[in-house]
């Protein structure tokens, strides 16, 4: 992604908190704002449109009825929504950077997308694989199904989201970068599927650059288009504090910088969310700060 493609970015919060069933990271749109989000754009020569954040109600009950999937309802009218919204930024010419909020928000980030894209590549980066579903999720909470259901596999007020006429998300096409914590049933999902994942062992033997090649050229092998999904739990604790879910071993500030970077380099970009920061957990929001310098990474910043 770089000015000379499309200079115009819609930066839109979604202070969600429900799919992580744990507050705080409702309070990760601000976070990031205060972190200098728009400012470090703006320096790289875009214009930023702030649309301001989406309404999130607080629900009441935990489990949905039947299932047990939390505050199903209310996540399902947010991430419909917020696809409409995303649909809406592709068709006004301009780049959607959607800030969470936790990772149920790419169920309406990805329909949103696909509206546009019949066939969308997708980066998951992430220490989770978030394809669990109702059957196999040991807490019931969304943001750990979020991938699973744009690939169509989930309750269905999620999986219809943007309506049945849209596209979907192909295995072949999504790529997992930094796995380092997966449930048993998402393994079992994960191999089903064929999905590719790049977990830490991969990334320690053959290393970032190699990876990102990799994965480069999976999500772009016949695709017209690719969306990066980034949690901020893929960094290792010590560079990101700040999240709801922390596994030690994870990615290092300068690996995921140079995967921002080589991803701004094959300028295939067309959508991107960064999650699950929460200040409530942080140092001085220094999650927050990391993914502003992420998002400048990605966004076509530069050592030289």
């Amino acid at each position: 992604m770089n000015p000379s493609r499309n200079r115009h970015i819609s930066v839109l919060g979604v202070p969600m908190d429900l799919g992580a069933d744990r507050r705080g990271v409702d309070m990760g749109p601000s976070a990031i704002r205060c972190a200098g989000l728009e400012q470090r754009l703006e320096a790289l020569g875009y214009t930023v449109h702030d649309e301001g954040d989406l309404t999130v109600r607080r629900a009441r009950i935990l489990p949905t009825p039947g299932t047990n999937l939390k505050y199903l309802y209310e996540i399902a009218r947010v991430n419909g929504e917020l696809c409409e919204q995303v649909s809406g930024i592709v068709t006004a010419g301009r780049f959607p950077l959607i800030i969470g909020g936790d990772h149920s928000i790419a169920v309406g980030t990805l329909a949103g997308l696909t509206s546009h894209y019949g066939k969308l590549g997708v980066i998951w980066y992430d220490t989770h694989g978030d394809v669990n579903t109702a059957e196999t999720s040991p807490s019931g909470n969304i943001h750990g199904m979020a991938l699973a259901i744009a690939l169509g596999c989930g309750h269905e007020l999620l999986t219809s989201i943007g309506g049945p006429d849209r596209s979907r998300i192909h295995p072949e096409n999504v790529v997992i970068i930094g796995a380092r914590s997966l449930d048993e049933g998402e393994k079992l999902f994960l191999r089903k599927l064929g999905i590719r994942v790049f977990t830490m062992h991969e990334i320690d033997r053959i290393g970032m650059a190699s990876v990102m090649e990799q994965a480069l050229r999976i999500v772009t092998s016949g695709t017209d288009g690719v969306h990066l999904s980034l949690d901020l739990d893929a960094l290792d604790p010590s560079f990101a504090p700040g999240v709801g879910t922390p596994v030690p071993g994870g990615l290092s500030f300068r690996e995921s910088q140079l995967a921002m970077e080589m991803i701004a380099e094959a300028n295939v970009l067309v959508g991107a969310e960064f999650v699950e920061v929460n200040p409530i957990l942080d140092h001085l929001n220094s999650t927050a700060k990391v993914a502003v310098e992420l998002a400048g990474s990605l966004f076509g910043e530069t050592i030289l």
